[in-house]
C-alpha cells in the first residue's frame, strides 16, 4: 500500500541516486530490518552502483530503464516484429499493454574505488520485461511532435544555440559564415524517438518471477508519486519560504506526517474505498456557521461524509450542531 516509513533530506543540486543508498542503509538500522529487500524505483534511481549495492547486500532490485539509452543491439530486440509478444487486454477486448521477456547476462559499469572513481564491467544475471503501451505511445507522440514543432520555430526564427534548451536534441548546429551556428531539424532524432514511444523496460534480478507479476510491482509506484504530488499541491510542500535548515527540516517533517497520517486514513481506516482527494477535500471543506443557539452545517454532502458519519457514529450529516457535538467531533479519536 506503499504508506510512506521514512524521510530523508538532501540538497537539490545534488544527484539522488547515491542518496538512494544511504536511505536503504538508514532504513535497515531504523527498523532492524535483516531479510531480503528488493529495491523498487524509476529510472531516475537506477544505475549501476545502486543495482550493485543491492546485489552486495544480499538484496534484489526492479528498476525501469530508458530504452532511449540503450545500445543498437538491444534497441533493435525493442522495436522487431516477433511472436513472443504477450497480450494484457481488458473485460471489452482493448489491449492495455502488451509484453515479452528475457533473462541473460547483462554488463554493468561499477565504480570499485570511490576516492580515484576507477570502474570496473561487472556481468550480472537479470530479467528484462520490455512493456508497450499504446495510449503511452500516443501521448509520447504527441508530445514529441509538440517538442518538434517548437525545435522547427526556433530554427525559422534563427534563435541562439542557448534558447534551443532540451530541444536542442531534435537539432543539428552548423557552423555557418563568421563563426555563427546556424541550427537544422534532425529528422533522423525525431523519427527515432517516435518509433520507440510507448516502450518501457523492467530490469530485475527476480528472474523467477512472472512478467505479470513485474509490471504490476512497479506500476504501484504511482502512489509513492501521488504522496509527493499531495505534499507539494495539498500540503504546500514547495516552494519553500525558509533559510534555517532546521526549519527547512521541521517544515518538510509536518508535511511527512500529513501524508503518513492521510495514508493510514486512506487504507486503515476507510479500507482503500476513497481517494486522497476525497479525504482532503473533507477536511478542508468541512464548515459549520454560529447560530443564536447552535451551529448550522454547510458542508456540501458527499458519499464520503456519509460513509465517514456511519463509521465513526459522528453527527458529521446533521444540519444543526450543538457545542457538546462539536466537542464529541473534536475529541474523536480513531
Amino acid at each position: 500500500n506503499q504508506i510512506p516509513i521514512g524521510m530523508k533530506m538532501f540538497p537539490g543540486n545534488q544527484s539522488e541516486k547515491p542518496i538512494m543508498r544511504d536511505v536503504v542503509n538508514d532504513l535497515r538500522n531504523t527498523y532492524q530490518i535483516n531479510g531480503r529487500t528488493i529495491h523498487v524505483a524509476d529510472k531516475g534511481l537506477n544505475c549501476a552502483d545502486n543495482i550493485a549495492f543491492a546485489k552486495e547486500n544480499g538484496d534484489g532490485y526492479l528498476f525501469s530503464k530508458s530504452v532511449k539509452m540503450l545500445p543498437e543491439t538491444e534497441q533493435t530486440w525493442v522495436t522487431m516484429d516477433s511472436d513472443d509478444w504477450e497480450e494484457v487486454r481488458d473485460k471489452e477486448g482493448h489491449l492495455i499493454y502488451k509484453y515479452k521477456s528475457c533473462v541473460d547476462q547483462f554488463p554493468y559499469n561499477i565504480t570499485i574505488d570511490e576516492n580515484t572513481g576507477k570502474k570496473k564491467i561487472l556481468m550480472f544475471k537479470e530479467k528484462r520485461v520490455l512493456t508497450y503501451n499504446p495510449k503511452l505511445a500516443t501521448k509520447k507522440k504527441y508530445e514529441i511532435e509538440k517538442q518538434a514543432e517548437k525545435a522547427r520555430e526556433l530554427c525559422y526564427s534563427q534563435a541562439k544555440r542557448s534558447e534551443f534548451g532540451d530541444l536542442g536534441k531534435y537539432v543539428d548546429f552548423i557552423n555557418g559564415k563568421g563563426g555563427k551556428a546556424k541550427a537544422k531539424i534532425n529528422q533522423e532524432a525525431i523519427d527515432k524517438e517516435r518509433k520507440l514511444a510507448g516502450y518501457n523496460l523492467l530490469v530485475t534480478s527476480e528472474t523467477k518471477m512472472s512478467e505479470r507479476e513485474i509490471y504490476e510491482t512497479y506500476h504501484n509506484l504511482w502512489r509513492i508519486e501521488e504522496s509527493f504530488k499531495i505534499m507539494k499541491s495539498d500540503l504546500d510542500a514547495r516552494p519553500v519560504f525558509l533559510q534555517k535548515e532546521s526549519t527547512i527540516k521541521g517544515h518538510f517533517l509536518i508535511c511527512y506526517l500529513s501524508v503518513l497520517l492521510e495514508r493510514l486514513l486512506q487504507f486503515k481506516v476507510f479500507n482503500k474505498e476513497f481517494s486522497t482527494y476525497e479525504i482532503m477535500k473533507f477536511t478542508r471543506e468541512f464548515r459549520l456557521v454560529k447560530g443564536e443557539s447552535k451551529y448550522i452545517n454547510i458542508t456540501t454532502s458527499s458519499r464520503f461524509i456519509k460513509e465517514f458519519a456511519k463509521l465513526s457514529k459522528l453527527p458529521l450529516t446533521n444540519y444543526y450542531l450543538t457545542e457538546r457535538q462539536i466537542k464529541q467531533i473534536l475529541n474523536y479519536k480513531i
